[in-house]
């Protein structure tokens, strides 16, 4: 499936863009899950000025998508309508400052500022070794593992609204909550300043080493998989009301809950964008029916599907039919 060529349309308004624009360009080839259509315009900008330049002079009702290393996002076999935006080399930069503190762009893979802010003896950061995506998604979903979350460590965050404006967010305007940030959805993070503490870098590589040997032990880090796929409720696990359920193994097509840790889903057998859904939602059902729990994606699905097929919830009935 392709989309109209928006390209005509956009590169007059855009005499100065510095970014790199492309029309119909696959996203199953830098996803996790390795699934989905195109994009129909994928947008590389080449720094923050160029980000809100772009922003400032494309028509206002175009939809925005962003995605970061893709490693938490389902997207679906009709491909993502609109522009689609990767935010690339232009920022990914770190940078040490003063008082253990430590800068980041929004597209610094999360293990690799854990592992700047060792090398400097930073403490307080190692949990991000064990969260498989970049900065500007662990922005937007407060994204945390091993007992800290994002804002623990957060001082402020710079993003870029939908009219090209930029702004700069102290922790306390942000009102994260868990795996939720209260940012407006279509403002997009572009850099983060965090606080951390004195420490001794042997000390704090350990407890990173101890951190990756976790997740090699106990999740499917080696398979095609967009990591958690639902959030914990409260007072509950999700991989524990998933097994109860009986969905441990289960597969749609393609796809199959993992046996290893039943809280991800794996495409081990040339799964679909709707395989992975229809297993999501299937899941999701038989959760709902053995333990009243109703379980949130905390995986981002974005697009729309195949011309013809169900999306959410819809795929339950087709899935057990």
């Amino acid at each position: 499936m392709s989309f109209p060529d928006l390209l005509p349309e956009l590169a007059p308004r855009l005499p100065e863009l510095r970014g790199r624009l492309a029309a119909n360009q696959s996203l199953a080839d830098i996803t996790w899950f390795r699934v989905g259509g195109p994009a129909q315009v994928l947008l590389v900008p080449a720094d923050a000025q160029d980000l809100a330049y772009f922003l400032a002079n494309i028509p206002p009702g175009l939809p925005i998508t962003v995605i970061g290393l893709g490693s938490n996002l389902l997207v679906r076999d009709g491909g993502v309508p609109g522009i689609t935006i990767r935010l690339g080399r232009g920022f990914a930069q770190i940078a040490v400052e003063p008082d253990h503190r430590i800068r980041a762009g929004a597209a610094v893979p999360d293990a690799k500022l854990a592992r700047a802010a060792a090398d400097a003896g930073i403490a307080g950061l190692a949990f991000y070794r064990g969260i498989p995506g970049s900065i500007g998604g662990a922005l937007r979903m407060n994204a945390g593992a091993h007992g800290r979350e994002t804002r623990d460590a957060l001082v402020e965050a710079q993003a870029v609204d939908r009219r090209g404006n930029l702004h700069r967010l102290p922790l306390s305007d942000m009102h994260m909550t868990y795996r939720h940030s209260g940012v407006p959805g279509d403002w997009i993070f572009t850099e983060a300043l965090y606080q951390g503490s004195a420490g001794e870098q042997a000390a704090i590589l350990r407890e990173m080493n101890e951190v990756a040997e976790y997740r090699e032990a106990n999740q499917p880090i080696k398979e095609r998989t967009g990591g958690s796929t639902f959030k914990n409720p409260p007072g509950s696990s999700a991989w524990k009301l998933i097994d109860e359920a009986g969905c441990r193994g289960f597969r749609v097509g393609g796809a199959k809950v993992s046996e290893m840790h039943c809280n991800f889903l794996i495409n081990d057998q040339q799964a679909s964008g709707e395989h992975v859904e229809r297993l999501g939602e299937t899941v999701r059902a038989r959760v709902k029916a053995t333990s009243g729990v109703a379980l949130e994606w905390e995986i981002i699905r974005v697009g729309v599907p195949a011309p013809g097929r169900a999306t959410g919830e819809a795929l339950v009935e087709a899935a057990e039919s």
